[in-house]
């Protein structure tokens, strides 16, 4: 059975490929935020196929959504995987985003695979991000793991030796291995006190190194200014409390304050944070 549902057929010039899943992969949005980024730039973004859900959504999980428009008239969205296609220099980028399904990954990761094949895609980029113990005045730690580990050397990503549970990133690259396609995914690291918000930080630095690994062209300009607001809001937020700003600068110098900070106090100055930053 066929799983995709193929809306047009763009002519594409040696595609490169960037893939992201809202879920467990995506802390702080780095990686939906980034695709979602992307197709911003797009006048009219449509997609050229999508990924059916029917097999792959538990919809007691994820429900479809209804819509009703102006005059009246219901819709609904369903939870599908989209491939995009994204003009970018030399190389055109097709984009695949959507949700981590709940059913099938094996399945559906390689009908994923099989999409790229068919549209000729020489490299594929997988984003993710997690919560990690880093102070948000450093530059984004980026991780790489690789269909082929000598990727990861080659660009000059920290390796992981991380070994457990995976998201639908970990099987993507499996699906990629099997049909031949070099794939690299790049996990940033975000800061575990800024959880609960949106990091256009970690969204910068993910799509600046997608950018130079598959050569392609992405204009991040605006992308760096809401980053640029974003930095200089937490640093407000954090500027009037001593214990916070000396959290950080621990955090800054050995990666580790967890020794530092009462941890009664901890969730507090977190939670003081979040409301600073939504506006509370």
């Amino acid at each position: 059975m066929d799983h995709v549902r193929r809306l047009s057929r763009p002519t594409l010039r040696t595609p490169r490929a960037i893939l992201a899943w809202e879920g467990w992969n995506d802390a702080c949005d780095a990686a939906s935020g980034s695709a979602a980024f992307l197709l911003g730039q797009l006048e009219r973004p449509e997609p050229f196929a999508v990924i059916e859900p029917e097999e792959f959504y538990d919809f007691q999980v994820r429900r479809p959504q209804v819509a009703v428009d102006d005059g009246g008239t219901r819709s609904l969205t369903w939870p599908v995987t989209s491939a995009f296609a994204v003009p970018a220099g030399a190389h055109d980028l097709v984009l695949v985003t959507g949700e981590e399904p709940n059913l099938r990954w094996k399945t559906y990761t390689r009908t994923v695979a099989g999409l790229l094949v068919e549209a000729d895609v020489e490299m594929v980029v997988t984003l993710g991000a997690f919560i990690g113990q880093v102070a948000h005045t450093l530059p984004v730690p980026i991780v790489g793991v690789a269909t082929d580990p000598a990727l990861v050397d080659k660009h000059g990503l920290l390796t992981s030796r991380y070994e457990g549970p995976t998201g639908i990133v970990g099987v993507v690259l499996e699906a990629c291995r099997e049909v031949g396609i070099p794939a690299i995914s790049l996990w940033a690291a975000t800061p575990h006190y800024l959880a609960a918000n949106p990091n256009p930080k970690a969204m910068v630095a993910l799509l600046r190194t997608a950018r130079r690994i598959l050569e392609v062209d992405l204009d991040l300009e605006e992308l760096e200014r809401i980053a640029a607001d974003f930095a200089t809001r937490v640093d407000e937020a954090m500027a009037e409390n001593e214990e916070f700003v000396g959290y950080v600068r621990r955090l800054e110098e050995d990666g580790d304050a967890a020794s530092v900070i009462d941890p009664a106090r901890s969730a507090q100055m977190i939670m003081e944070i979040e409301d600073f930053l939504q506006g509370r």
